[in-house]
């Protein structure tokens, strides 16, 4: 059976030492770059099923590589940085990361969200339903969204997030649910990410997000598709 390979973009040599002992046991294949550019290369060369990404690296940092992760790929990428304030997590957030770890962490913990953020893809991935709702297509399988007949290109994590409310059509999904399906259990009570999330995808896909007609809120409870 393939291994699962994981690529740690990191310049810390002790990290991925210790972190490689624990991805061993849970049947992971740990890789190392040191800097951002050889991160790139090796995600060319060993195509990876994950990024661990650092955002204080050599070369380039994570925010740059992320960005070019994004443009052509989504390729799970989880952030592991001592970068801890508001503004950089919710940045990186609308920049299509998966996940945001913070450091020093329990690589028990980062194992964990390893699995849970690769389990949530590959539940997306093995998908294979098509949603229409007026002048809205979603091709869960393809991972394509239409409005009016043209493309339109959202990020992994808005992605997600629709695809949770559309397997729901027409039902109030509440917010806690949406973190848990989403972000995963352990953003429970972070709501500002399903509303800035909800706002972003409203600006992509509805003709007025002041007056939406697809992505409707029911005030303190949640959001449904109709």
């Amino acid at each position: 059976m393939k291994r699962t390979e994981i690529l740690l973009i990191d310049d810390d040599p002790k990290l991925f030492e210790l972190l490689d002992i624990y991805m061993d046991l849970a049947g992971y294949h740990l890789h190392q770059a040191l800097d951002g550019i050889e991160g790139l290369k090796m995600i060319d060369a060993i195509n990876p099923d994950m990024v661990l990404l650092d955002i204080m690296i050599p070369g380039m940092d994570g925010w740059k590589i992320t960005r070019m992760l994004r443009e052509k790929s989504s390729i799970p990428i989880i952030i592991v940085t001592a970068k801890n304030s508001e503004k950089e997590i919710l940045y990186g957030f609308r920049l299509g990361v998966d996940d945001y770890v913070l450091k020093p962490f329990s690589m028990a913990e980062l194992v964990a969200r390893v699995g849970a953020v690769l389990h949530r893809c590959n539940v997306n991935r093995n998908s294979s339903s098509q949603v229409e709702r007026g002048d809205l297509f979603i091709d869960l399988q393809r991972k394509h969204v239409k409005v009016k007949g043209e493309k339109v290109e959202l990020t992994p994590t808005e992605f997600r997030l629709l695809e949770t409310l559309a397997k729901h059509s027409n039902k109030t999904i509440p917010i806690d649910k949406l973190l848990s399906e989403v972000w995963g259990p352990e953003y429970a009570g972070e709501s500002s990410h399903v509303k800035q999330y909800i706002w972003s995808l409203r600006k992509k896909i509805e003709d007025d997000p002041n007056t939406p007609r697809h992505l409707i809120n029911r005030r303190g409870f949640g959001y449904r598709l109709d």
